[in-house]
């Protein structure tokens, strides 16, 4: 049983780390919203590419064919990724750069696996889910908006803990569920904040936590580059950039050999974050639930077409990447996307209810103490 002085602490505690994250939580919430069904509303907004449909046998376009047309498409840059989506290997998305270490002016090609042919430029840069996308995960600030987010994470979940902590003694006189309805509109809406607060406070601390845990992605991954991959490659340290890779096609096709079975996710090209002046770095995945969602990388020297290297990611790393699909509800197809929608209003009726709840007792407090003030002032006279 919490003392009075206990519960006393721990209302603070719950006051003050909601009130600090309050707003960037809903922000949060409400751009993650749209994320949840990005694939369905880029259909409805005509931005979703579409590859024509054909036999599932139909034989499949090369490689160094996809860079070719995406070489035309945008004279002047070079090869920077090539990925698919996980539920669909009929398209490959080429993004091409000026420079492999530059983010600036870079460019996307959809071209179709099949038959080589150019299915659209999706913009890196623009659009409705672009501004969604950004705002969730930096505030377009980049790693220190990230870093920022993660920290009201942070905030976040000592403000459920809290706010547990403080929901047994609350209930002591209450049936579980109960809400006043003939009280102040004050108490009903306490009454409905804590009833919801505990109804999704599974779901919250998950997406919490691995909300937080995707703030810190970008360290991570350089802390791995910095690490392991920075041992992967030692044996070509000193030695002179490649002038032009070779065969994209037979370094997928070499890497695919180390791993039987396994899906292309993505392939960084020689120069990039992801693999190093004389390496692809192929990064497959699998074909089940769970690991579909992990990655496993093999560096393949772009001159020879020859495995160098490939190893398990961390730890810290299949942490990760098991949170991202948690955090969105990027798993268990449509009836999972509602259900995740579903508690994300829910969360935003329990973040708003908390800040009317302090506002109002605020209000309270502030007519209270004028109260007090004028009849001590009328004492003294």
């Amino acid at each position: 049983m919490l003392s009075t002085r206990a519960i006393r602490g721990w209302q603070a505690v719950h006051t003050w780390s909601s009130l600090v994250c309050t707003v960037f939580m809903l922000l949060l919430c409400l751009t993650g919203l749209p994320l949840i069904f990005h694939h369905e509303i880029g259909h409805l907004l005509g931005t979703e590419i579409e590859a024509a449909e054909m036999p599932a046998d139909a034989p499949r376009a090369s490689l160094d064919e996809v860079m070719a047309l995406a070489g035309q498409r945008y004279p002047g840059k070079q090869g920077m990724f090539v990925s698919q989506e996980e539920d669909d290997d009929r398209v490959w998305y080429v993004t091409m750069c000026e420079r492999p270490d530059s983010n600036d002016n870079l460019k996307q090609v959809a071209v179709d696996a099949r038959t080589a042919q150019a299915l659209g430029d999706p913009p890196l840069d623009s659009g409705f889910m672009w501004v969604m996308r950004s705002l969730h995960i930096d505030l377009f600030a980049g790693l220190p908006g990230m870093l920022f987010l993660g920290l009201m994470g942070v905030l976040l979940l000592v403000a459920i803990v809290s706010g547990t902590v403080l929901y047994a003694p609350f209930m002591r006189k209450l049936r579980f569920g109960d809400v006043r309805r003939d009280r102040s509109p004050r108490v009903k809406w306490l009454d409905l904040h804590n009833l919801l607060g505990i109804v999704t406070l599974v779901w919250f601390t998950v997406v919490g936590a691995t909300g937080v845990i995707n703030a810190w992605s970008d360290l991570l991954v350089k802390y791995w580059q910095a690490t392991e991959v920075a041992q992967m490659v030692a044996p070509y340290q000193g030695k002179p950039p490649l002038e032009r890779p070779g065969s994209l096609q037979a370094a997928v096709q070499a890497a695919k050999a180390v791993a039987p079975g396994m899906k292309v996710a993505f392939v960084a090209f020689p120069g990039t974050s992801f693999a190093s002046p004389h390496h692809y770095g192929v990064f497959l995945r699998g074909t089940d639930a769970v690991s579909s969602k992990l990655l496993k990388p093999v560096l393949v020297d772009a001159m020879t077409g020859q495995v160098t290297d490939s190893r398990e990611l961390p730890w810290y790393l299949t942490a990760l990447l098991i949170s991202q699909p948690l955090h969105f509800g990027d798993y268990g197809g449509r009836p999972m996307q509602i259900l995740w929608a579903v508690l994300d209003v829910i969360t935003v009726v329990v973040l708003a209810s908390g800040l009317y709840l302090w506002v109002v007792r605020r209000r309270q407090a502030r007519v209270a103490g004028g109260k007090l003030s004028m009849q001590a002032d009328g004492a003294a006279s």
